[in-house]
Protein backbone atom coordinates (compact mmCIF):
# COMPACT_ATOMS: atom_id res chain seq x y z
CA UNK A 1 0.00 0.00 0.00
CA UNK A 2 1.05 3.39 -0.91
CA UNK A 3 0.32 6.55 1.68
CA UNK A 4 -0.44 9.46 0.60
CA UNK A 5 2.45 11.98 1.02
CA UNK A 6 1.46 15.52 3.01
CA UNK A 7 2.88 17.70 0.30
CA UNK A 8 4.37 17.25 -3.11
CA UNK A 9 6.07 19.90 -5.33
CA UNK A 10 6.56 19.28 -8.80
CA UNK A 11 8.21 20.93 -11.76
CA UNK A 12 10.66 23.08 -9.94
CA UNK A 13 14.45 23.99 -10.21
CA UNK A 14 15.93 22.84 -6.64
CA UNK A 15 18.57 24.65 -5.28
CA UNK A 16 20.48 21.71 -3.62
CA UNK A 17 24.24 21.40 -1.44
CA UNK A 18 27.06 19.22 -2.28
CA UNK A 19 27.77 18.46 2.10
CA UNK A 20 31.05 16.83 2.52
CA UNK A 21 30.13 12.72 2.84
CA UNK A 22 26.26 13.33 3.10
CA UNK A 23 24.60 10.67 0.59
CA UNK A 24 22.45 12.67 -2.20
CA UNK A 25 19.17 11.96 -3.56
CA UNK A 26 20.15 13.91 -6.54
CA UNK A 27 20.83 10.78 -9.06
CA UNK A 28 21.08 12.62 -12.56
CA UNK A 29 21.01 16.16 -13.63
CA UNK A 30 22.74 17.64 -10.43
CA UNK A 31 24.02 21.01 -12.23
CA UNK A 32 26.80 21.76 -9.45
CA UNK A 33 28.67 24.50 -9.66
CA UNK A 34 32.76 24.90 -9.42
CA UNK A 35 33.92 23.87 -5.63
CA UNK A 36 35.52 26.67 -3.86
CA UNK A 37 37.61 26.77 -0.21
CA UNK A 38 36.90 28.33 2.95
CA UNK A 39 34.78 25.75 4.09
CA UNK A 40 31.76 26.38 1.77
CA UNK A 41 30.18 23.15 0.29
CA UNK A 42 29.30 23.19 -3.39
CA UNK A 43 25.98 24.71 -4.07
CA UNK A 44 23.85 23.67 -7.74
CA UNK A 45 20.58 23.14 -9.09
CA UNK A 46 18.26 20.47 -10.53
CA UNK A 47 15.90 21.55 -13.25
CA UNK A 48 12.23 19.64 -13.27
CA UNK A 49 12.74 18.18 -9.51
CA UNK A 50 9.94 16.74 -7.65
CA UNK A 51 10.08 17.38 -4.02
CA UNK A 52 8.03 14.49 -1.74
CA UNK A 53 7.35 15.84 2.25
CA UNK A 54 5.86 13.52 4.38
CA UNK A 55 5.60 14.05 8.23
CA UNK A 56 7.28 17.47 8.40
CA UNK A 57 10.15 16.09 6.37
CA UNK A 58 11.66 16.19 3.00
CA UNK A 59 11.74 12.43 1.80
CA UNK A 60 13.33 12.84 -1.64
CA UNK A 61 14.18 15.35 -4.06
CA UNK A 62 14.41 13.93 -7.73
CA UNK A 63 14.87 15.00 -11.32
CA UNK A 64 15.39 13.03 -14.58
CA UNK A 65 14.76 9.28 -14.96
CA UNK A 66 14.03 8.51 -11.09
CA UNK A 67 11.61 11.47 -10.54
CA UNK A 68 8.16 9.55 -9.61
CA UNK A 69 5.42 10.15 -11.88
CA UNK A 70 3.45 13.11 -10.58
CA UNK A 71 0.40 12.17 -11.62
CA UNK A 72 0.82 8.67 -10.02
CA UNK A 73 2.36 9.73 -6.81
CA UNK A 74 -0.83 10.26 -4.31
CA UNK A 75 -0.19 13.57 -2.16
CA UNK A 76 -2.70 15.42 0.21
CA UNK A 77 -1.69 18.75 -1.09
CA UNK A 78 0.68 19.28 -4.18
CA UNK A 79 2.19 22.43 -6.17
CA UNK A 80 2.86 22.76 -9.55
CA UNK A 81 5.74 24.92 -9.29
CA UNK A 82 6.96 25.32 -12.76
CA UNK A 83 8.64 28.29 -13.26
CA UNK A 84 9.82 28.79 -9.70
CA UNK A 85 12.72 28.00 -7.94
CA UNK A 86 12.67 26.18 -5.26
CA UNK A 87 14.68 26.71 -1.98
CA UNK A 88 15.58 25.81 1.74
CA UNK A 89 13.69 29.00 3.72
CA UNK A 90 15.80 31.84 4.82
CA UNK A 91 17.08 32.20 7.92
CA UNK A 92 17.38 35.57 9.89
CA UNK A 93 20.06 34.89 12.31
CA UNK A 94 19.74 38.02 14.48
CA UNK A 95 16.46 39.88 15.41
CA UNK A 96 14.56 41.79 17.36
CA UNK A 97 11.40 40.91 15.76
CA UNK A 98 8.73 42.95 17.72
CA UNK A 99 10.97 46.38 17.01
CA UNK A 100 8.91 46.45 13.82
CA UNK A 101 6.62 48.85 15.86
CA UNK A 102 9.81 51.26 16.00
CA UNK A 103 10.17 51.47 12.16
CA UNK A 104 11.43 54.22 10.98
CA UNK A 105 11.43 56.29 14.38
CA UNK A 106 14.79 57.01 14.88
CA UNK A 107 16.66 57.86 11.66
CA UNK A 108 20.04 59.52 10.41
CA UNK A 109 21.35 59.29 14.01
CA UNK A 110 24.40 57.74 15.87
CA UNK A 111 24.43 54.95 17.56
CA UNK A 112 24.54 56.66 20.75
CA UNK A 113 21.69 58.79 20.48
CA UNK A 114 19.76 56.50 18.52
CA UNK A 115 19.63 54.28 21.87
CA UNK A 116 19.46 56.99 24.60
CA UNK A 117 17.37 59.36 23.42
CA UNK A 118 15.23 57.66 21.47
CA UNK A 119 14.90 53.56 21.47
CA UNK A 120 15.72 52.79 25.40
CA UNK A 121 12.82 55.72 26.40
CA UNK A 122 10.38 53.67 23.92
CA UNK A 123 11.34 50.46 25.20
CA UNK A 124 10.65 51.61 29.08
CA UNK A 125 6.88 51.76 27.92
CA UNK A 126 6.62 48.12 26.12
CA UNK A 127 3.48 46.44 27.33
CA UNK A 128 2.74 42.82 26.50
CA UNK A 129 0.22 43.34 24.42
CA UNK A 130 2.76 45.95 22.03
CA UNK A 131 4.99 43.07 21.67
CA UNK A 132 2.41 40.27 21.09
CA UNK A 133 1.75 42.66 17.76
CA UNK A 134 4.49 43.49 16.88
CA UNK A 135 6.00 40.24 16.75
CA UNK A 136 2.57 39.34 14.56
CA UNK A 137 3.83 41.69 12.00
CA UNK A 138 7.39 40.48 12.03
CA UNK A 139 6.68 37.01 11.45
CA UNK A 140 4.22 38.08 8.65
CA UNK A 141 6.55 40.46 6.77
CA UNK A 142 9.38 37.14 7.41
CA UNK A 143 6.98 34.54 6.03
CA UNK A 144 6.03 36.91 2.66
CA UNK A 145 10.04 37.44 2.14
CA UNK A 146 10.77 33.31 2.39
CA UNK A 147 12.20 33.77 6.06
CA UNK A 148 10.81 30.36 7.73
CA UNK A 149 13.48 30.60 10.99
CA UNK A 150 14.67 33.37 12.60
CA UNK A 151 16.91 33.93 16.12
CA UNK A 152 15.26 36.74 18.47
CA UNK A 153 16.27 38.46 21.37
CA UNK A 154 14.12 40.49 23.33
CA UNK A 155 11.71 41.09 26.07
CA UNK A 156 8.34 39.86 26.74
CA UNK A 157 9.41 36.58 25.11
CA UNK A 158 6.56 34.06 26.56
CA UNK A 159 4.62 36.06 24.12
CA UNK A 160 7.00 35.53 21.52
CA UNK A 161 6.70 32.03 21.83
CA UNK A 162 2.56 32.16 21.85
CA UNK A 163 2.97 33.80 18.29
CA UNK A 164 5.65 31.63 17.01
CA UNK A 165 3.50 28.76 17.78
CA UNK A 166 0.24 30.27 15.76
CA UNK A 167 2.16 31.20 12.98
CA UNK A 168 3.91 28.25 12.43
CA UNK A 169 7.34 30.10 11.88
CA UNK A 170 10.14 28.23 13.69
CA UNK A 171 12.96 30.25 16.04
CA UNK A 172 15.19 29.96 18.23
CA UNK A 173 14.15 32.92 21.26
CA UNK A 174 16.36 34.31 24.09
CA UNK A 175 15.39 36.35 26.86
CA UNK A 176 17.77 39.37 27.35
CA UNK A 177 18.70 40.38 30.18
CA UNK A 178 21.13 43.41 31.84
CA UNK A 179 23.16 43.85 34.83
CA UNK A 180 21.08 46.38 35.78
CA UNK A 181 18.11 43.78 36.67
CA UNK A 182 20.28 41.81 38.93
CA UNK A 183 20.03 38.66 39.06
CA UNK A 184 16.42 37.90 38.85
CA UNK A 185 17.11 39.19 35.31
CA UNK A 186 19.48 36.08 34.42
CA UNK A 187 17.13 33.82 36.41
CA UNK A 188 14.31 34.68 34.04
CA UNK A 189 16.14 34.41 31.03
CA UNK A 190 17.13 31.04 32.38
CA UNK A 191 13.67 29.83 32.80
CA UNK A 192 12.37 30.86 29.89
CA UNK A 193 14.82 29.14 27.83
CA UNK A 194 14.12 25.87 29.73
CA UNK A 195 9.84 26.21 30.00
CA UNK A 196 10.03 27.03 26.14
CA UNK A 197 13.09 24.49 24.86
CA UNK A 198 11.38 22.10 22.07
CA UNK A 199 7.90 23.75 21.88
CA UNK A 200 6.11 24.09 19.17
CA UNK A 201 6.05 20.34 17.55
CA UNK A 202 10.03 21.21 18.33
CA UNK A 203 9.78 24.28 16.19
CA UNK A 204 11.11 26.84 18.79
CA UNK A 205 14.31 26.48 20.21
CA UNK A 206 16.05 28.83 22.73
CA UNK A 207 19.53 30.16 24.19
CA UNK A 208 20.63 32.65 26.70
CA UNK A 209 20.26 35.79 26.05
CA UNK A 210 22.63 38.48 28.10
CA UNK A 211 22.30 41.34 26.18
CA UNK A 212 25.87 42.82 25.36
CA UNK A 213 29.21 42.67 27.74
CA UNK A 214 28.73 46.42 27.67
CA UNK A 215 25.51 45.98 29.82
CA UNK A 216 26.45 42.71 31.60
CA UNK A 217 29.23 42.46 33.92
CA UNK A 218 31.97 40.01 33.81
CA UNK A 219 29.73 38.24 36.66
CA UNK A 220 27.09 37.61 35.05
CA UNK A 221 28.70 36.58 32.01
CA UNK A 222 30.62 33.50 33.94
CA UNK A 223 27.35 32.86 35.29
CA UNK A 224 25.55 32.77 32.00
CA UNK A 225 28.46 30.41 30.68
CA UNK A 226 28.10 27.95 33.53
CA UNK A 227 24.17 28.02 33.07
CA UNK A 228 24.57 27.08 29.60
CA UNK A 229 26.89 24.12 30.15
CA UNK A 230 24.74 22.68 32.64
CA UNK A 231 21.55 22.98 30.75
CA UNK A 232 23.23 22.25 27.25
CA UNK A 233 21.81 25.64 26.28
CA UNK A 234 23.68 27.77 23.46
CA UNK A 235 24.03 31.67 24.28
CA UNK A 236 22.79 34.79 21.88
CA UNK A 237 24.76 37.84 22.69
CA UNK A 238 25.92 41.14 20.99
CA UNK A 239 29.16 41.87 20.86
CA UNK A 240 32.16 44.00 19.36
CA UNK A 241 29.14 45.59 17.52
CA UNK A 242 31.46 48.17 15.97
CA UNK A 243 34.82 49.28 16.50
CA UNK A 244 34.21 52.07 18.52
CA UNK A 245 32.94 49.44 21.36
CA UNK A 246 36.15 47.28 20.94
CA UNK A 247 38.64 50.36 21.41
CA UNK A 248 36.84 51.61 24.34
CA UNK A 249 36.63 47.93 26.43
CA UNK A 250 40.67 48.02 25.38
CA UNK A 251 40.93 51.37 26.85
CA UNK A 252 38.78 50.93 29.66
CA UNK A 253 39.51 47.10 30.67
CA UNK A 254 42.74 46.36 28.83
CA UNK A 255 40.69 43.47 26.96
CA UNK A 256 38.61 43.42 23.64
CA UNK A 257 34.90 41.74 23.78
CA UNK A 258 35.75 38.92 22.19
CA UNK A 259 38.44 38.49 25.08
CA UNK A 260 35.77 39.61 27.82
CA UNK A 261 33.88 36.81 26.46
CA UNK A 262 36.58 34.55 26.68
CA UNK A 263 37.32 35.27 30.00
CA UNK A 264 33.81 34.77 31.16
CA UNK A 265 33.91 30.71 29.40
CA UNK A 266 31.73 31.90 26.97
CA UNK A 267 33.78 30.98 24.16
CA UNK A 268 33.49 27.35 25.50
CA UNK A 269 29.73 27.25 24.99
CA UNK A 270 27.31 27.34 22.07
CA UNK A 271 27.61 31.30 21.29
CA UNK A 272 25.96 33.45 18.54
CA UNK A 273 27.78 36.69 18.26
CA UNK A 274 25.69 39.43 17.05
CA UNK A 275 27.67 41.80 14.72
CA UNK A 276 31.01 41.26 15.28
CA UNK A 277 32.27 44.33 13.02
CA UNK A 278 34.87 44.90 15.97
CA UNK A 279 36.33 42.06 15.75
CA UNK A 280 39.80 42.60 15.61
CA UNK A 281 42.92 40.87 14.47
CA UNK A 282 44.16 40.20 18.15
CA UNK A 283 40.38 38.28 18.39
CA UNK A 284 41.27 35.99 15.68
CA UNK A 285 43.52 33.52 17.65
CA UNK A 286 41.20 33.91 20.87
CA UNK A 287 38.59 32.43 18.38
CA UNK A 288 40.37 29.81 17.32
CA UNK A 289 41.03 28.80 20.58
CA UNK A 290 37.22 28.57 21.63
CA UNK A 291 36.14 25.15 22.31
CA UNK A 292 32.24 25.80 22.00
CA UNK A 293 30.20 26.14 18.67
CA UNK A 294 31.23 29.93 17.78
CA UNK A 295 28.93 31.71 14.81
CA UNK A 296 28.28 35.13 14.44
CA UNK A 297 25.50 36.57 12.39
CA UNK A 298 25.81 39.37 10.02
CA UNK A 299 23.47 42.49 9.84
CA UNK A 300 24.95 45.04 7.18
CA UNK A 301 22.42 47.42 6.32
CA UNK A 302 22.11 48.39 10.26
CA UNK A 303 25.81 48.81 9.70
CA UNK A 304 25.96 51.12 6.72
CA UNK A 305 23.34 53.58 8.38
CA UNK A 306 25.33 53.97 11.38
CA UNK A 307 28.02 54.48 9.46
CA UNK A 308 30.60 52.01 10.90
CA UNK A 309 34.09 52.26 9.70
CA UNK A 310 34.05 47.88 9.36
CA UNK A 311 31.92 45.08 8.62
CA UNK A 312 32.05 41.75 9.86
CA UNK A 313 35.10 40.19 8.61
CA UNK A 314 33.38 37.16 7.00
CA UNK A 315 36.40 35.74 4.89
CA UNK A 316 38.62 35.88 8.56
CA UNK A 317 36.50 33.85 10.20
CA UNK A 318 35.29 31.63 7.51
CA UNK A 319 39.10 30.83 7.70
CA UNK A 320 38.91 30.27 11.06
CA UNK A 321 36.00 27.70 10.63
CA UNK A 322 33.11 29.78 12.27
CA UNK A 323 29.98 30.06 10.53
CA UNK A 324 28.41 33.10 9.58
CA UNK A 325 24.82 33.85 9.27
CA UNK A 326 22.87 36.48 7.46
CA UNK A 327 20.94 38.85 9.79
CA UNK A 328 18.50 42.17 9.73
CA UNK A 329 18.64 42.92 13.33
CA UNK A 330 15.55 45.12 14.42
CA UNK A 331 13.43 46.76 12.12
CA UNK A 332 13.96 49.90 14.14
CA UNK A 333 17.50 50.36 12.99
CA UNK A 334 17.17 48.20 9.65
CA UNK A 335 13.96 49.66 8.63
CA UNK A 336 13.10 45.99 7.17
CA UNK A 337 13.15 42.03 7.55
CA UNK A 338 14.58 41.34 4.34
CA UNK A 339 17.32 38.75 4.49
CA UNK A 340 17.03 38.91 0.63
CA UNK A 341 18.72 42.19 0.51
CA UNK A 342 21.20 40.98 3.64
CA UNK A 343 22.53 38.68 1.56
CA UNK A 344 23.31 40.98 -1.48
CA UNK A 345 24.94 43.74 0.62
CA UNK A 346 26.27 40.71 2.65
CA UNK A 347 28.12 39.55 -0.91
CA UNK A 348 28.62 43.39 -2.03
CA UNK A 349 30.38 44.92 1.26
CA UNK A 350 32.61 42.07 1.18
CA UNK A 351 33.96 42.67 -2.21
CA UNK A 352 34.20 46.09 -1.36
CA UNK A 353 35.86 45.68 2.28
CA UNK A 354 38.43 42.64 0.79
CA UNK A 355 38.94 45.15 -2.54
CA UNK A 356 38.73 41.80 -4.82
CA UNK A 357 35.29 41.42 -6.98
CA UNK A 358 35.77 37.45 -6.44
CA UNK A 359 34.43 37.73 -2.94
CA UNK A 360 31.80 36.99 -1.96
CA UNK A 361 30.73 35.07 -5.29
CA UNK A 362 26.89 34.58 -5.59
CA UNK A 363 26.93 30.57 -4.73
CA UNK A 364 28.92 31.73 -1.23
CA UNK A 365 26.35 34.19 -0.82
CA UNK A 366 23.17 31.55 -0.66
CA UNK A 367 25.79 29.30 1.45
CA UNK A 368 25.56 32.16 3.64
CA UNK A 369 22.24 32.92 3.51
CA UNK A 370 20.56 29.03 3.85
CA UNK A 371 23.16 25.96 5.19
CA UNK A 372 25.58 28.39 7.21
CA UNK A 373 22.82 30.42 8.51
CA UNK A 374 21.34 27.30 9.67
CA UNK A 375 24.07 25.89 11.80
CA UNK A 376 24.53 29.93 12.79
CA UNK A 377 21.39 29.21 14.88
CA UNK A 378 22.54 25.69 15.63
CA UNK A 379 20.15 24.10 13.63
CA UNK A 380 22.51 22.76 10.71
CA UNK A 381 21.32 19.45 11.12
CA UNK A 382 17.75 20.12 10.69
CA UNK A 383 17.03 22.89 8.17
CA UNK A 384 19.07 24.69 5.72
CA UNK A 385 19.29 22.22 2.73
CA UNK A 386 16.90 20.41 0.52
CA UNK A 387 18.03 17.20 1.48
CA UNK A 388 16.57 13.68 2.74
CA UNK A 389 15.17 13.93 6.25
CA UNK A 390 15.60 17.55 6.87
CA UNK A 391 12.58 19.34 7.95
CA UNK A 392 10.34 20.43 5.16
CA UNK A 393 11.23 24.49 5.37
CA UNK A 394 10.90 25.17 1.53
CA UNK A 395 10.63 28.63 -0.38
CA UNK A 396 9.15 28.81 -4.38
CA UNK A 397 10.38 32.12 -6.02
CA UNK A 398 9.03 33.29 -8.74
CA UNK A 399 11.90 34.56 -11.73
CA UNK A 400 9.17 35.44 -14.10
CA UNK A 401 9.12 39.14 -13.33
CA UNK A 402 11.24 42.01 -16.09
CA UNK A 403 13.67 42.18 -12.97
CA UNK A 404 15.11 38.70 -13.19
CA UNK A 405 15.34 37.94 -16.99
CA UNK A 406 16.55 36.93 -18.39
CA UNK A 407 18.85 34.16 -16.26
CA UNK A 408 22.64 33.82 -17.26
CA UNK A 409 23.27 32.76 -13.69
CA UNK A 410 20.55 31.37 -11.42
CA UNK A 411 22.72 32.16 -8.58
CA UNK A 412 23.32 35.61 -9.20
CA UNK A 413 19.84 36.20 -10.25
CA UNK A 414 18.78 35.00 -7.02
CA UNK A 415 21.51 37.39 -4.87
CA UNK A 416 21.45 40.61 -7.11
CA UNK A 417 18.29 40.24 -9.23
CA UNK A 418 15.42 38.28 -6.96
CA UNK A 419 13.63 40.35 -3.63
CA UNK A 420 11.74 39.12 -1.22
CA UNK A 421 8.11 40.17 -3.39
CA UNK A 422 9.40 37.13 -5.76
CA UNK A 423 8.56 34.49 -2.86
CA UNK A 424 5.42 32.74 -4.09
CA UNK A 425 5.00 29.96 -1.29
CA UNK A 426 6.35 29.71 1.96
CA UNK A 427 6.57 26.20 3.60
CA UNK A 428 7.55 25.19 7.26
CA UNK A 429 7.60 21.77 8.54
CA UNK A 430 5.89 21.16 5.70
CA UNK A 431 2.90 23.36 6.31
CA UNK A 432 2.21 25.88 4.01
CA UNK A 433 2.39 29.39 5.58
CA UNK A 434 1.83 31.12 2.43
CA UNK A 435 0.21 30.29 -0.55
CA UNK A 436 0.86 32.25 -4.20
CA UNK A 437 1.77 35.28 -1.75
CA UNK A 438 -1.39 34.86 0.48
CA UNK A 439 -0.98 34.82 3.77
CA UNK A 440 -2.74 31.66 5.93
CA UNK A 441 -1.60 32.03 9.37
CA UNK A 442 -2.25 36.00 10.40
CA UNK A 443 -3.93 38.90 9.83
CA UNK A 444 -2.31 41.69 8.90
CA UNK A 445 -4.73 44.18 8.62
CA UNK A 446 -5.89 43.43 11.92
CA UNK A 447 -2.29 43.83 13.92
CA UNK A 448 -1.95 47.19 12.10
CA UNK A 449 -5.25 48.47 13.37
CA UNK A 450 -4.82 47.98 16.72
CA UNK A 451 -1.02 48.62 16.27
CA UNK A 452 -1.70 52.11 15.37
CA UNK A 453 -4.11 52.61 17.93
CA UNK A 454 -1.55 51.78 20.79
CA UNK A 455 0.82 53.87 18.72
CA UNK A 456 0.89 56.98 21.12
CA UNK A 457 1.34 55.78 24.14
CA UNK A 458 3.86 53.25 23.14
CA UNK A 459 6.76 56.25 21.31
CA UNK A 460 5.63 58.84 24.39
CA UNK A 461 9.02 59.90 25.66
CA UNK A 462 7.59 62.58 28.00
CA UNK A 463 8.14 60.30 31.24
CA UNK A 464 12.39 60.99 30.59
CA UNK A 465 12.75 57.14 31.69
CA UNK A 466 14.88 54.42 29.59
CA UNK A 467 15.29 50.60 30.62
CA UNK A 468 19.21 51.13 30.00
CA UNK A 469 22.17 53.52 29.72
CA UNK A 470 24.48 53.15 26.05
CA UNK A 471 27.89 53.68 27.41
CA UNK A 472 30.03 51.13 25.51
Amino acid sequence: MTYAADLVITGCTALVHDEHGQERAYEQGSGYGEGYGDGYERIGFVEDATIVVRGGRIESVTTGPSRPSPVGLPAVERIDARGQVAMPGLVNCHTHAPMVTLRGIAEDLPIEQWFNDVVWPIESNLQEKDVELGARLACAEMIRGGVTCFADHYFSMDTVAAVIAESGMRANLGQAFFSSQGAAGRERSLDFALRHRDTADGRITTSLAPHAPYTVDDADLAATARLAREHGLPVHIHAAENRDQAETSLARHGRTPIEVLAGAGLLDTDLLIAHGTGIMERDLPVLARATGRIAVASAPRGYLKFAWPTTTPVRALRELGIPVGLATDGAASNNSLDVWESMALTALVQKFTEADPRRLTSRQALHHATLQSARAVGLGERIGSLAPGRRADIILVDLTGPHTQPVHDLAATLVHSARAGDVRTTIVDGRILMRDRELLTLDVPAVVREMNERMPALIDRSHGKRIQDYDS
